[in-house]
């Protein structure tokens, strides 16, 4: 993996509170090899916003401005996040 996308899921698994971690850092696990450089704008944007504002979008508990409604942030909210045993 190239050091840009190292660094993101690096972020995305520190992102302030567990819940976020999860889900974020999960997300990245599973698809940070095969994002677009497009892609890796969009997450890189989505992890510079507040934890609690992406996720609310992701719950649905708060609007998305357009400026954040990204393709990328579809794909986050239809990811299921499923804890792994051990």
């Amino acid at each position: 993996m190239d050091e840009r996308r190292r660094k993101l899921t690096f972020r995305a698994w520190r992102r302030g509170f567990r819940e976020m971690d999860l889900i974020m850092g999960s997300f990245a696990d599973k698809y940070m090899a095969e994002l677009t450089e497009a892609e890796l704008d969009e997450f890189e944007r989505l992890l510079a916003v507040p934890d609690w504002d992406v996720f609310g979008w992701i719950t649905g508990t708060k609007e998305i401005p357009p400026e954040s409604d990204l393709p990328l942030l579809d794909k986050l909210k239809k990811f299921k996040y499923t804890a792994q045993p051990g």
